[in-house]
């Protein structure tokens, strides 16, 4: 039934098998990737015809987790896959940037790249297979794709390259980067590196590149046996003539145009001469239509031979620098009063505000994906708003371009901030576009960096970044440092790279043309070091140092260890005692299972009256310690005073002071803060304290002035002997049950044998009226101290 073709290929020490035929039979091409038990389906479908008048390509990638893949249900209330999540963006940008460029001039058919992963084993990354059965589904569908393309993901550790390293190879590594490229050149890069080295980073793009020929060469297997006819192109139409008019109609005043230096001023210039172009051909418009709307497409093919011509022949560009001058640059931090950091930052005419803030755990973000629920602690949102390029536009949601953005200044700040150990706050920073005319991304990590030293976050060294540009004619090319707008619209490739003053933190590199060579690369790194030295000297300026304070405005976190079998005392039971600290304190109280606990709060007297509660609910009284409390009762022997958060102890009438207290309530009233001191715990728990010996005032300790109880007249009372008779008994007696209020008559006993004799005298005498005997207790005597 099924017409399948397959290859298998070993690859990093697995197997990664391609099929074709089985699944999606009705896709111009459809491709089944696997590697391990990780499984991507790649449909590609392209429309056959070209809606009138388009002039653009119009190619969409979509990239979809299945919750399914990993044996898992989706969260929240429609338990389905929804829109596109953040990560499912930037892999469907992963894919696109290096397929586009791989596409003819002219060809402006729509196309639709649908990847899907099916299975996950948690082992095998499915963005690197996604991209690899895209770069595969294309080949085989009979599009001009100039391909194919091959993939792989990077590490580094210990000085050795790794092969489509683990997320936990990732972790403990120093490198995570991607590469996609042709057989002769790469086409794309993406990374996140801990400060490495130039000379590391293009050793491990070379040895992405080789890896990426297993792929390529296993794609063309999969085309011999299974690719569809190639589409017939129409021919390419001779433009010179077309291009010769428009040159000689307006190519003076492009030239001029080209050469103001001020960006505003050079466009109304372009638009001018644009407006003219228009007016020159105004006669074809009615006649021959078609002739007239492509020679107005011309303009742009126009501008950039133009502007590449200039730089490639005289070295100098749009706004007058050479390829190696950085445009100037102006930095302040604590621009926002509020904001826990802040910076604004300017280079040239791209700008930002930067704003750091600090939360505390409960603001981390969760992410539910295929490997689970996860949360993140760092944050970073890049905001490009139309008013930044001086034009009228949508205002809302953040689009692909803007997570992409925001994702890439990310991997270029993430490598220098400290541990959630060592700093325990949730950081977010936002960059808001307020001008842009070239790379607002590398200002967004200038302006970011600057705002989290701002906000005293404690990053291991400041990050600078900055955007190259290439122009490529044959074998002749210039590499732009920091390049502005129209170049990079113009130019050949967009080669962003950031990082502090040891090494490389991110590296990013897109193209537009069919790759670039290893020394285009080497020539684009070293001299984007420069650059970068040069823009960190700007930023040190404003300020070199991460501030010691933290914002007044900012939450303090303080962070401490209990014993676990401590933490339900502190949680209560339903939460009760750690809603009740919360509450009272005004702090915020955060405990996890290992018995870590942070409290946060802006006031430092509300964390400082939390742990002291928390303290005083697990940890043990000591004897002869001197601690606050409060009195939660009273009683006629004395009041109850609860001290150490938890816990209660007696204050004996004797204890409250050294003068005599007749009446507890004249001294002490319920809520009132008293100091105490521990005299005794008894072996049940039981806890004694005396106030009398602190002084109310000061909590110091006060000398016992009370003197010592004197011994009791007759010393030492011997032995007891015997007791003699004790004559006959009271009426009333046990047996007769006649008294008044007695008890009625006792139950037979028994025989209990004769009584023992008491001594003429004794203590059975309770009712005479004689002085008491001098053994007598002191309750019957009075001769009490």
């Amino acid at each position: 039934m099924f017409d399948t073709k397959k290859v298998e290929i070993q690859w990093g020490g697995k197997t990664l098998t391609l099929e074709t035929g089985r699944v999606a039979r009705q896709a111009d091409g459809a491709v089944l990737a696997t590697l391990g038990e990780t499984v991507v389906l790649c449909a590609v479908t392209a429309a056959k015809s070209v809606k009138e008048g388009q002039d653009f390509f119009p190619l969409t990638v979509h990239y979809q987790e299945k919750f399914s893949a990993a044996g898992r249900i989706p969260g929240g209330f429609f338990k389905r896959e929804r829109g596109a999540t953040e990560r499912e963006t930037l892999v469907s940008r992963l894919i696109d940037r290096p397929i586009r460029p791989l596409f003819p001039e002219g060809f402006y058919n729509e196309i639709n790249a649908i990847c899907q992963v099916l299975s996950y084993d948690g082992e095998n990354e499915p963005d690197i297979l996604a991209m690899v059965a895209a770069s595969a589904a294309l080949t085989i569908s009979g599009v001009p794709f100039m391909g194919p393309i091959g993939a792989a993901r990077v590490g580094y550790k210990d000085g050795e390259y790794q092969l489509n390293p683990t997320d936990a190879e990732v972790l403990e590594g120093d490198l995570d980067l991607v590469v996609a490229a042709t057989h002769d050149a790469v086409m794309m890069v993406e990374s996140e590196a801990k400060e490495l080295s130039e000379e590391v980073m293009l050793g491990a793009v070379m040895f992405a590149h080789k890896a990426s020929q297993q792929i390529i060469d296993a794609i063309i297997d999969l085309a011999e046996q299974s690719a569809k006819d190639p589409w017939e192109l129409a021919p390419v139409e001779d433009k010179s003539a077309k291009m010769a008019k428009l040159k000689k109609a307006i190519g003076k005043d492009l030239e001029a145009a080209y050469k103001l230096t001020d960006k505003q001023a050079r466009q109304t210039a372009v638009n001018a001469a644009r407006t003219k172009a228009r007016e020159a051909f105004a006669d074809l418009k009615d006649s021959d239509p078609a002739e007239y709307l492509g020679t107005l497409k011309l303009v742009k093919k126009l501008e950039a031979d133009i502007v590449r011509g200039a730089i490639l022949k005289t070295g100098r560009r749009i706004d007058g620098r050479d390829t190696k001058t950085v445009r100037p640059i102006a930095a302040e931090v604590h621009f926002l009063p509020r904001a826990h950091g802040s910076a604004l930052f300017t280079r040239g005419e791209t700008q930002t505000i930067a704003t750091t803030t600090l939360g505390t755990r409960d603001a981390e973000q969760m992410i539910d994906g295929l490997n689970g629920l996860s949360y993140q602690h760092f944050m970073l949102h890049y905001n490009f708003p139309p008013y930044s390029v001086g034009e009228v536009g949508r205002f809302g949601a953040p689009g692909r371009r803007e997570v992409g953005h925001g994702k890439l200044a990310w991997r270029a700040l993430h490598p220098v901030l400290p541990t959630k150990e060592e700093f325990p706050y949730t950081i977010r920073v936002t960059s808001d576009i307020t001008e842009s005319n070239g790379s607002s991304s590398m200002a967004t990590v200038c302006g970011g960096s600057l705002s989290l030293m701002d906000a005293g976050v404690p990053i291991k060294r400041p990050v600078s970044g900055i955007a190259m540009g290439l122009i490529l004619e044959g074998k002749d090319f210039a590499v732009l440092s920091d390049i502005l707008g129209d170049e990079d619209h113009l130019g050949d490739m967009d080669f962003k790279v950031a990082g502090t003053s040891e090494g490389i933190t991110s590296l990013q590199m897109d193209i537009k043309i069919a790759g670039i060579t290893e020394e285009i690369m080497k020539v684009a790194l070293a001299q984007a070091k420069d650059g970068r030295a040069h823009i960190l000297a700007e930023m040190n300026k404003a300020l070199s140092d991460t501030r010691t304070e933290l914002s007044a405005h900012a939450p303090r976190i303080e962070t401490f260890t209990i014993d676990k079998s401590k933490i339900r005392e502190v949680i209560g039971t339903g939460g009760k005692v750690i809603r009740e600290i919360v509450a009272t304190t005004g702090a915020k109280v955060d405990i996890d299972d290992e018995g870590v606990i942070k409290v946060s709060s802006s006031d430092g007297a509300q964390i400082e009256a939390a742990i002291k509660w928390i303290k005083g609910l697990v940890e043990e009284a000591e004897v002869g310690k001197i601690y606050d409390g409060k009195v939660v009762n009273l009683v006629d022997f004395g009041a109850f005073v609860n001290f150490m958060g938890g816990k209660d102890g007696l204050v004996h009438v004797s204890e409250i002071k050294n003068e005599r207290v007749e009446k507890v309530s004249d001294v002490l009233s319920e809520g009132q803060a008293v100091k105490v001191k521990v005299l005794e715990i008894d072996p049940r728990g039981k806890v004694r304290l005396s106030m009398r010996v602190v002084d109310q005032e000061t909590g110091a300790e006060l000398e016992d002035t009370r003197p010592a109880r004197a011994p009791r007249e007759g010393g030492d009372r011997g032995p007891r002997g015997d007791r003699g008779d004790r004559g006959p008994r009271r009426e009333g007696g046990r047996e007769g049950g006649d008294r008044e209020g007695g008890r009625g008559p006792r139950r037979d006993r028994g025989d209990r044998g004769p009584r023992r004799e008491r001594s003429e005298g004794g203590n059975g005498g309770g009712n005479d009226d004689g002085p008491a005997p001098d053994f007598a207790p002191a309750f019957l005597t009075g001769d009490r101290d």
